[in-house]
């Protein structure tokens, strides 16, 4: 150990040698599948979150004339705006000490049952109170996302090099799948509530036990995948420059330690850093198109909430082969190449997101199935480049930080959406905005030498001297 408690370089070699001992094989098709299964499980939490979750708060929570002189769009893109910061400053930190305890599966399991369960609790928040209603969205989002962190964190570990992008888009193709069939469960139960014969339900409250469905589904699929992955190893003892006091307390010291100084390190590796910075940019594009297409077609395209619904299942079920698509494409024509068509595709998105009508469901429909086409594509890739470029002995470090650009991007792109939307008061202009991040992310992107980045990893040193 050096005198700050991390690894030189020998050392560092020694730490993998014990990995490759304690760790599982890669590429086991149980635990492979195990892994995919969490994917299953959440995504019915997010594809709510974007298709019911969002046109019922600003149809059902917010008042027919605002909350304090303001949209229900507009607040939409707020709150997303407001978790982002939150999970910006903590997802490198809980990563850091992922990797350090060991705890990968311990942590996974925690964030889900925290997200899980405050979906489960958000329908029972009264119509028109707006700020209560968004603090438990807040917490469910961070339960969604601190979970994704040690998910991406197993990565690395149960594939390979030439299977990562694979393994990648599989976990997104289960993901899509999964909400999907969720999805399509939660818009029967909507189209038949009113019908006093067959359910007695009226479509808000309809509305309600689809997003706690939402909860229970991720709990229970949750339950599954952990049985298959791998158990966590044995945690670390806290060094004596962790400081005194609580246990957490010193890991929370160890964390922001290793974070600011992988930080520090990434500066001196180019091209791993031009990813991370273009991913900052077309991210930013991408999930703010996700997060506001709810709100956007309650609000702007003034669509009823089952045409919502239809146009995400849409996205989910195209988007499950077209995961496996571009899996496939990238292993021709490799990851980057392949993100690079994805992006220009999105450019087309983003504008034809302008051009739509009011009130007429089948174009959304139709932009829906590109969307599911390339979504896929775009984030199993994104994912897989990273874990490709990194070393696997701090993987959940690492995907803590993929995490955190992810989140300080998702910052800026709903933020200018509701600020070109409450300014404007059409949320038409603000769709335009995620052009100028796709091209700014397409250059940056275009400069990234994959196996230059790749060949670095045997130069990390784990060390802050």
């Amino acid at each position: 150990m050096s005198s700050h408690g991390w690894l030189d370089r020998p050392q560092s070699r020694c730490i993998s040698v014990l990995l490759a001992v304690t760790s599982p094989a890669p590429n086991d098709p149980r635990i492979i599948f195990g892994w995919a299964m969490y994917d299953w499980a959440n995504s019915a939490y997010i594809t709510t979150f974007g298709a019911i979750v969002a046109a019922f708060f600003t149809g059902v929570i917010v008042p027919e004339d605002g909350f304090n002189g303001l949209s229900g769009e507009t607040l939409w893109s707020l709150v997303v705006s407001i978790g982002a910061m939150i999970l910006f400053l903590w997802m490198p930190v809980l990563g850091a000490i992922a990797d350090f305890t060991s705890a990968k599966r311990k942590f996974l399991r925690a964030f889900a049952w925290v997200g899980a369960l405050t979906t489960i609790a958000l329908p029972f928040v009264p119509d028109g109170a707006v700020i209560t209603f968004l603090l438990v969205v807040l917490i469910t989002q961070i339960g969604f996302v601190a979970g994704n962190v040690f998910y991406d964190g197993f990565l690395p570990i149960i594939s390979t090099d030439d299977t990562i992008d694979q393994v990648s888009s599989k976990g997104f193709a289960f993901g899509y799948l999964g909400g999907g069939v969720y999805v399509l469960l939660a818009l029967v139960l909507i189209m038949l509530s009113g019908d006093e014969s067959v359910t007695g339900l009226s479509e808000s409250t309809a509305a309600r036990f689809a997003i706690a469905g939402a909860g229970v589904w991720w709990l229970v699929f949750t339950s599954v995948a952990l049985r298959r992955l791998p158990a966590d190893g044995e945690p670390q003892a806290l060094p004596e420059e962790a400081g005194s006091g609580s246990v957490w307390l010193g890991y929370a010291r160890l964390g922001f330690r290793r974070t600011l100084a992988t930080g520090r390190k990434l500066l001196g590796f180019r091209h791993v850093l031009l990813f991370i910075v273009a991913f900052f940019f077309y991210n930013d594009a991408v999930n703010t198109v996700i997060v506001v297409t709810g709100a956007y077609a309650a609000g702007t395209l003034e669509l009823a909430t089952t045409e919502i619904i239809i146009t995400f299942l849409i996205v989910q079920f195209v988007a499950f082969g077209g995961a496996l698509l571009f899996g496939w494409i990238a292993g021709h024509l490799g990851a980057k190449p392949t993100i690079m068509i994805t992006l220009v595709i999105w450019i087309g998105i983003a504008v034809a997101g302008f051009l739509l009508p009011t009130g007429e469901a089948l174009p959304l429909y139709a932009l829906g199935f590109v969307v599911g086409l390339v979504l896929g594509g775009v984030q199993a890739l994104s994912r897989s480049l990273y874990g490709s470029m990194i070393p696997e002995e701090a993987s959940a470090e690492f995907y803590g930080f993929f995490t955190v650009f992810s989140k300080f991007s998702a910052i800026w792109g709903p933020l200018i959406f509701a600020l070109v939307s409450g300014v404007t008061g059409s949320g038409r202009p603000a769709i335009l905005s995620v052009v100028a991040f796709l091209v700014i992310g397409m250059a940056i992107l275009s400069r990234v030498d994959v196996e230059k980045a790749r060949a670095s990893r045997e130069r990390w040193v784990l060390t802050d001297s």
